[in-house]
């Protein structure tokens, strides 16, 4: 699916009176996507047709990215994005979803089930989480190995660097986080960058960026999440990449009790696109588990 498709047959949900695009299709139990930095929703695109065969499949840009509005200033808190997804889920009244995330979009999760569990305890009510199934991401803050043009943009020097940010430094960056066995193609960096600049995308990089700040500072509560989780998870994890590879799935085997950890080898940072099939064979697998009633 090109990139134009995907953003004609996207709706609009209202956000804190900001624009936010997401797509809603399929039937069967509710799956939220959630989308990873610096990218958008179409990220899910090479599994999006045989995921609504089977799921109804809830995909947005979260604020500051894609087609979503961009405005400055704005908090850009993980918290915020993840009432971003509770809201959409009760504008469309989905009661119980299942969750599948990759890099920021793991952090969001991971405030999504913190905020589940905190419900279960205080008996209250709300969008009940039923699985998470996270792709490469900083679960944990002390094994994320951030690159040098991330730890830039998160330092004062950020916004310099965004302004000069170009398709040339972009397209380098991305293709370092891949494998060398799943090369993007020139077309596929193209629609990418065009999320990145859609709206000024760049001028709001650095405020996007302090989601790894965020991470050192609520380690306690998120890495706590998975510590504590009462629903299934799994990790679906690129062996490759060099950010959050094969060294942030040894830690969850260390850190979370009876880890489900599936290693693609030869894959980065982004299992989805590089390795469709193979992720979803394993999400597939992962959904079709007694405990996961889908």
């Amino acid at each position: 699916m090109r990139l134009e498709d995907w953003k004609r047959t996207g709706l609009d949900y209202d956000h804190r009176g900001y624009h936010v695009f997401y797509r809603d299709e399929g039937q069967g139990p509710p799956l939220l996507l959630v989308h990873g930095f610096p990218t958008a929703s179409y990220d899910w695109a090479p599994l999006w047709e045989p995921l609504v065969q089977r799921f109804r499949c809830v995909a947005a840009d979260l604020m500051g990215f894609g087609f979503s509005s961009k405005p400055r200033p704005y908090d850009y808190r993980i918290a915020d994005q993840a009432e971003l997804f509770e809201g959409l889920c009760r504008q469309l009244r989905l009661e119980e979803v299942h969750v599948l995330a990759h890099d920021y979009g793991d952090t969001v999760a991971q405030e999504l089930l913190a905020r589940f569990l905190g419900r279960q305890e205080r008996k209250q009510r709300g969008v009940v989480l039923r699985s998470v199934c996270f792709l490469n991401g900083g679960l944990f803050p002390e094994r994320h190995r951030a690159r040098f043009a991330q730890r830039l943009l998160a330092s004062p020097l950020g916004p310099w660097l965004a302004r000069r940010f170009d398709f040339a430094r972009f397209s380098r960056a991305m293709r370092q986080i891949l494998s060398a066995d799943t090369q993007p193609t020139d077309d596929q960096l193209r629609e990418w960058w065009e999320l990145v600049l859609h709206n000024d995308g760049r001028a709001v990089m650095p405020r996007l960026i302090g989601y790894m700040a965020e991470r050192r500072r609520h380690r306690a509560r998120w890495v706590g999440a998975l510590q504590q989780s009462t629903v299934p998870l799994r990790f679906i994890c690129g062996a490759d990449d060099p950010v959050s590879g094969r060294h942030m799935a040894q830690r969850y085997l260390q850190l979370v009790p009876k880890p489900d950890v599936v290693l693609l080898e030869r894959t980065g940072h982004y299992p989805q696109v590089e390795r469709p099939a193979e992720v979803l064979a394993a999400y597939l697998d992962f959904a079709s588990t007694p405990s996961q009633s889908v």
